[in-house]
């Protein structure tokens, strides 16, 4: 059995797990009352790209700009990934058409989209069958190597977005104001966080290590396994468990940081992929931006939290887990 799915860049809508994920979050499919997490299972992932142009970027700029994205991800030390291009094409994104494409469509109609991946899975097993990506012609787009003035950068679009192909959802290490209407970014410890830089930069074409850590809990190689740890626990208030609590992991003698959700009723999270030795934990609500980048709106997400560190220093064992932390917080008023 297979359903389509859609996922905007910078409004993606999670299907959050019954159980905890780790760290960042993973998208998912539920069926039968159990949830999958999205994966292709045959690598490498074949993609055309769409030749069309679009936002003053070509079909082969953007097939080098896309290739370059794909390499970045392909990069890291403790994840097993691979895509192969397989050539241009006339179809479009979300053609359903059997191929997974990548390419310019113009949706003046989504103004705040600068991009968005859909995916055909088997929600049996949740292998990713298919996957399209667009980005909106609607914006010009630049990929010259420092950015250009008023332009938004392909790499750094499609590096998000191919994260999405890979199976992973938002990450809220991130901060924004207000302006205009909309949001802009002030600071981002993620490449997968929902909000992009502002045109001109060419910051998010750089992995963190949520990322890092993300992408490698999907598709582990003995590095990871051997290697990284975890830290697993609950977050409570009044006796009762927090859903939705924006968890992070902040390890003093690298400054990196890897965040994570409590993604059931009863607080409970797990943040992996982590560095062996002492880390920090911090929880905050889940209020710097919209709720529906990350869960689904029909969700009881609590915001109504103080952030709060925990009062111990965790020490994470290579490749095992610290466990049983419980973190307790008061409401806001």
């Amino acid at each position: 059995m297979t359903r389509r799915g859609a996922f905007l860049a910078l409004l993606l809508a999670l299907v959050a797990a019954s159980q905890p994920a780790s760290a960042y979050l993973k998208l998912g499919t539920t069926f039968d009352n159990r949830t999958v997490t999205l994966r292709w299972e045959e690598l490498p992932v074949r993609y055309f790209v769409a030749n069309a142009s679009g936002g003053g970027v070509n079909a082969t700029e953007l097939r080098d700009a896309v290739a370059a994205a794909f390499d970045t991800w392909h990069a890291v030390e403790t994840a097993e990934t691979s895509s192969e291009f397989v050539g241009f094409t006339s179809a479009l994104p979300n053609d359903e058409d059997g191929m997974t494409v990548i390419g310019f469509v113009d949706r003046p109609d989504q103004d705040r989209t600068l991009g968005a991946t859909s995916f055909l899975v088997d929600t049996l097993t949740g292998e990713i069958v298919e996957a399209e990506i667009f980005l909106n012609a609607f914006f010009d787009w630049s990929v010259t190597p420092n950015g250009a003035a008023g332009r938004f950068d392909v790499q750094s679009i499609a590096l998000h977005e191919i994260g999405h192909l890979l199976g992973l959802g938002h990450s809220a290490l991130g901060e924004t104001e207000l302006r205009n209407g909309g949001r802009r970014v002030i600071a981002a410890e993620a490449v997968m966080f929902p909000v992009a830089f502002s045109v001109g930069s060419t910051v998010g074409r750089t992995l963190r290590a949520d990322d890092i850590a993300g992408i490698s809990d999907i598709y582990p190689n003995m590095t990871f396994r051997r290697e990284r740890g975890s830290i697993s626990g609950r977050v409570t208030k009044a006796g009762s468990g927090v859903l939705g609590a924006h968890v992070i992991a902040f390890n003093p003698s690298t400054g990196r940081l890897v965040g994570g959700f409590t993604l059931s009723e009863d607080g409970r999270f797990v943040i992996g992929g982590l560095e062996p030795g002492p880390h920090v934990l911090r929880v905050e609500p889940l209020d710097d931006g919209d709720i529906e980048s990350f869960f689904d709106l029909t969700m009881n997400i609590d915001t109504d939290l103080k952030a709060k560190f925990h009062d111990r220093i965790v020490v994470v064992p290579r490749g095992g887990g610290a466990n049983n932390v419980t973190i307790t917080v008061e409401p806001k008023n």
